[in-house]
Formats: C-alpha cells, structure tokens, sequence
C-alpha cells in the first residue's frame, strides 16, 4: 500500500510551495498526495455534493486544474484532493488519521488574492493535533531543493529522541546527513551528562543504521535561536524537533521551542509529536 502525504491547501503562495515541496518527497518514497482544503465557515465534517456552494465549486476547478498542471512532476504516486469543512486544524489532523497519513506538510505563510487564507493561522495547530510527523515551511527558497542536511537537536528531555526513527528514515530516502545538535540549556553537571547521555545513545542508532552522521554541541541560552543559528551556518535543509521540548527562562518569554520554531524557522520544520510508551531508543 503507497504512502499518502497530505498538504493543507488554501491556494496561496505559501502552500503550493509546500505542494511542490511535497512532490520532492513524494517521489523519493513513491508516495500518493492528498490536497485537503477546509471550509472554516461550515461545521459539517464534509461538504456535501449535494449541497454545493459556489465556494466549492470554484476550490474543485481549481484542485482540478492545480493537479493537471503539476500530475507529471508526481513519478511515483497519484494526486487526490478532499474539501471539507469545520476547523481546520481538526480537519488535517482528522484526515491525515482516517488515510494514516506518512506525513502532513503545510506551508506557515501565504499571499494570494483567493478568499481569507488559513495556512499560517493554522500550521502549529496541525502541528500539535496531527498524530503522524508535521513538517512546515516557509515561502522562500527552490522547494526543489535536495534534503542534504538534516538537524537533530538533542537536549535533555527524555522525548528528545523519539524523532530519531523517523528523521532516520528520510536521511535514508534523500542520502542525507544528519547532524545531531546537543543542546544544553545550562551547563550543570548533571545537564550535561544527560544530554551527552542522550547524544551518545542516538549516534549509536544512527551507526546501526548506516546512517551518516556528525555531532556538535552548543549551550543555549534560547534553544530556538541557537538552533535556527546553527542550521544557517552549515546550510541545512531541514531541522527536526518534538512538538514539546524542554523551556528556559529565554523560551518562556517568547512560547515553547517548538512553537518558536514553526513560527520563525526560515529553514523547513520537521516536527514529531511525543509517543507515551518510549521507542527501541530507551536504555
């Protein structure tokens, strides 16, 4: 059975990037695509076709003209789009259960001239009500660009390395390079020895994997910005996060880590929410 990714689409700018980012995926796992548009100002799960709107009617022209122009750059999957309506959020999230979606990718910001555009309002509420992995992204660079460089932050929760499975993954997918990015927050002993801890367990992983990998350690005063600070110095194409992490003093005045990241990250947002029962990376 292929792999379904979903992208939110609200025919702006911001997510026909993460369209045609999604198609880059896409043909690297021979996956099918899933278009979801949302009609927030109606409460029934799914519109129904025989209670059409011209809204809906001009959302299906345009899926159907979108996916004609674009269905030759998809060489391993197919093209499929579904409208509903109700929170958006909710809706994606919902969608993405009922396909059990590989992944969701959504743009964080979007300009066009098409009704009242949802896409950056949205994002990190998909973010944290989708159960599959998230990636988000900015309008910005080629979405063709190849995914050389992956950032694994590592600090000194104990969930910090439940997104190594899956980032592992698509290293594997693009060829790409992982780096792992200890983190410390403060430079005590016992910080210390838990995120070296940490560190050291999932390079192990990443090297019973065959995966290439580096690793780097930074103190963060603000794990954001020196992460985002790093991820421009080496180039990379795309950092990986939980959709919690630990919070600072610094992190505090601006929100959660992960929130900061998916708001301000110029760099392409990997995020995979916690799992309650811990991963073959537990001691």
């Amino acid at each position: 059975m292929k792999k379904i990714i979903i992208v939110g689409m609200d025919f702006s700018e911001g997510s026909e990037y993460a369209l045609n980012y999604s198609v880059n995926i896409a043909n690297k796992l021979n996956a099918n695509i899933l278009l979801v548009w949302v009609d927030k100002d109606r409460s029934s799960t799914s519109l129904s076709t025989n209670n059409r709107n011209p809204a809906e009617h001009e959302v299906k022209k345009r899926f159907e003209e979108l996916i004609e122009k674009r269905k030759k750059n998809l060489t391993g999957g197919k093209f499929m789009y579904k409208i509903r309506s109700g929170k958006v959020h909710k809706e994606i999230s919902n969608q993405a259960k009922y396909h059990d979606a590989y992944l969701v990718v959504t743009g964080t910001h979007g300009t066009s001239g098409f009704e009242e555009f949802w896409i950056g309002s949205s994002a990190y509420r998909i973010v944290t009500s989708a159960q599959c992995p998230v990636i988000t992204l900015r309008y910005g660079e080629s979405a063709d660009r190849p995914l050389n460089k992956i950032i694994l932050p590592i600090d000194s929760t104990r969930q910090t390395r439940q997104k190594t499975p899956f980032t592992m993954q698509l290293a594997k997918f693009f060829d790409a390079e992982i780096t792992v990015l200890g983190l410390f927050s403060t430079m005590g002993t016992a910080v210390k020895m838990l995120v070296n801890g940490y560190i050291d367990q999932t390079a192990k992983y990443l090297e019973e994997n065959d995966v290439r990998y580096s690793i780097e350690r930074r103190e963060a005063g603000n794990l954001t910005d020196t992460t985002i600070e790093f991820a421009r110095e080496i180039d990379a194409d795309l950092i990986a996060i939980m959709t919690e992490q630990e919070t600072t003093t610094a992190n505090l005045l601006l929100g959660p880590f992960a929130q900061q990241m998916v708001n301000h990250s110029p760099i392409p947002v990997l995020s995979v929410r916690p799992r309650n029962l811990y991963d073959h990376l537990v001691d």
